[in-house]
């Protein structure tokens, strides 16, 4: 079992920057993934991005944050970050992060359906 918890949502201005982290413990192996979704209001959850174990392996959703967010990792802490820049109020959702125990350097990753563990979420706001 993997256990992961969120932190680090909050409000924020438009323009802003927020840097959510993602905390495993439990069984994380060394070969796999983790990814970021969010939800907003009436919306579906949506995929933000995601890392490979390694940190070499690095996705991110095409348009909407691209350029504006990075994920990073520190698998010395197993914690895994989303750092949000220029935020806008279109980012105003819950965040999740997700985590599968297996990786495939073929694969993206870019579907719920993929991962197995997921965390409570962080809301983030961002206001105009």
């Amino acid at each position: 079992q993997v256990q992961l918890v969120e932190s680090g949502g909050g409000l924020v201005q438009a323009g802003g920057s927020l840097r959510l982290s993602c905390a495993a413990s439990g069984r994380t192996l060394s070969s796999a993934s983790t990814g970021w979704f969010r939800q907003a209001p009436g919306k579906e959850r949506e995929f933000v991005g995601a890392i490979s174990w390694s940190g070499r392996n690095l996705y991110y959703a095409d348009s909407s944050v691209k350029g504006r967010f990075t994920i990073s990792s520190d698998n010395a802490k197993n914690t895994v970050y989303l750092q949000m820049n220029s935020l806008k109020p279109e980012d105003t959702a819950v965040y999740y992060c997700a985590h599968r125990n297996s990786y495939d350097a073929r694969r993206e990753y870019r579907h719920q359906s993929e991962y197995t563990y997921w965390g409570q979420g962080t809301q983030v706001t961002v206001s105009s």
